[in-house]
């Protein structure tokens, strides 16, 4: 077993100088505080500053995209590690690299997946349309960091070498595609668990509330009585059936382009690689990933993300409505419906003492908006695969991370910190009632749709309740008035 360069067992080593062999530190032109290196490669001479774990081609893609403050997405970093690491796994299984080899690359991704070297991945998602440059980001820091441990300096790239150790039998063309679909099914899983545990919480507050009549309204007018625990049982259904059409994307999202490198064919690695490799990942992930069933469809498109995003589309849609409902339901408290009270999670106004706001579902809302955008950015990406590429990859993956993300961080506020905390003001929900004309509905079965329609009117001309409209006019005895007026008996 190779021992790592750090003599004093620290695993992750801060370094204030370095040997110098095949690189040469200098003071850099841009900043006369930051020692640089010079690496070279098949273009030439470029600068890196000398504590970074990248090489060449990072530093190349770092001056050329100056474009966001958007770089590698943490969860894609985690699954390119899945995929290095499986990757030695798998060449070492084969033959292909020595038992020394696998070790120090597997033990440099760990670190990586561990966060040890989360400040070595600083290319903007804005790149070349392939994800290149994030795969060689990738491939550099780990053959760096193994080679550190090995007792050798930065950018020497040898005895490990970021293309033919790290990146051995690979292509950036099937291992990003690789790392989004693992990605994204790794977070499917999260935003399925926050899905499940808000449908519960809505579902208790049903059956809380399952006895307590309310006004229905529909077009945002007075309609027919209902139960609070209806209206929230129509939300836990749109969130089971959101879960479902979630559900229905991850057999697309298992199946990985891994062995088909450039752009299927499988040129320059092993014929048993793939499989080797994906059962690896599968093995560390615990979901069932599976070598795709044709290489080319799984490289060229993004249909899978594509779809994802329309399940999400779905979810984010439900979500609003829900979250809408929540603050017309809370709306006033007095000046307005006030049927439920959200939690007080902070004050709401800098001028208005004693103003609390629904700010759950406002952030809600946002963030379903926010997703609903990034919905179109990738139906526009996905359709930019001419023949045997999609080119515009490193956006799908921002784009679906992101929304997973966010969608899953905002369920979970919806839950923890709003859903639970409902309550309903009983007394206000029979007054709505009470008040308004939707008791006439029962009452046209007695006297008719067109004598029912003139008592309401009446009733709302002369700002009176259907019950003291019929008291006076006597045409229904009072014993008939108090069954037919029941809100009770319209459910």
């Amino acid at each position: 077993m190779l021992e790592p360069f750090d003599m004093q067992g620290r695993p992750f080593p801060h370094r204030n100088c370095f040997q110098r062999h095949d690189t040469h530190l200098h003071r850099g032109n841009s900043d006369m505080n930051e020692i640089k290196r010079i690496e070279s490669d098949a273009m030439g001479s470029v600068e890196i500053p000398a504590a970074s774990y990248w090489g060449a081609q990072t530093q190349r893609a770092v001056d050329n995209f100056r474009i966001s403050s958007h770089t590698m997405p943490g969860e894609f970093k985690i699954a390119m590690g899945i995929i290095k690491i499986s990757a030695a796994r798998a060449n070492r299984a084969l033959g292909l690299l020595d038992a020394d080899m696998e070790d120090v690359l597997m033990r440099a991704g760990e670190e990586i997946l561990a966060g040890a070297l989360d400040g070595n991945f600083p290319v903007d998602v804005f790149q070349t349309g392939s994800g290149t440059s994030w795969n060689m980001n990738f491939n550099e820091v780990m053959a760096n960091r193994a080679n550190e441990m090995l007792g050798h300096p930065l950018g020497r790239r040898r005895p490990v070498h970021p293309n033919d150790h790290v990146n051995m039998g690979q292509s950036s063309n099937d291992v990003i595609p690789t790392a989004i679909n693992i990605a994204n099914r790794m977070m499917v899983d999260d935003l399925l668990g926050a899905l499940t545990g808000l449908r519960a919480a809505i579902d208790d507050k049903a059956e809380e509330f399952r006895d307590v009549v309310k006004l229905g309204r529909t077009h945002l007018q007075d309609a027919v009585p209902m139960t609070v625990g209806q209206e929230f049982s129509g939300w836990s259904v749109q969130i089971e059936k959101a879960i479902r059409r979630i559900e229905t994307t991850c057999p697309a999202l298992e199946e990985l382009a891994l062995g088909g490198t450039a752009l299927g064919t499988g040129i320059n690695t092993h014929p048993e690689f793939s499989e080797l490799a994906i059962g690896f990942i599968a093995e560390r992930t615990g979901i069932p990933f599976r070598k795709a069933d044709n290489f080319f469809e799984a490289i060229a498109n993004r249909d899978a993300q594509v779809e994802l995003m329309g399940a999400l589309n779905s979810a984010a849609v439900s979500l609003m409505k829900i979250a809408q409902d929540l603050r017309l339901l809370s709306s006033g408290p007095r000046g307005a419906l006030g049927e439920i009270t959200l939690p007080a999670l902070q004050p709401g106004s800098s001028i208005m003492p004693g103003k609390v706001n629904p700010v759950i579902p406002e952030t809600v809302i946002q963030v379903c908006a926010f997703v609903m955008g990034k919905v179109h950015a990738v139906t526009i990406a996905g359709q930019n695969a001419p023949l045997q590429l999609n080119m515009m990859q490193p956006l799908i993956a921002h784009e679906t991370i992101e929304s997973l993300r966010v969608l899953t961080r905002a369920v979970e506020s919806l839950d923890r910190l709003c859903m639970s905390g409902i309550a309903v003001d009983i007394e206000r929900c029979a007054s709505w009632i009470e008040g308004s004309l939707a008791l006439v509905t029962p009452l046209a079965k007695k006297i008719g749709y067109d004598r029912a329609a003139q008592i309401a009117y009446r009733a709302f001309s002369e700002k009176r309740t259907v019950r003291d409209i019929l008291r006076e006019d006597g045409e229904v005895p009072e014993a008939e008035i108090e069954e037919i007026l029941n809100p009770r008996n319209m459910l």
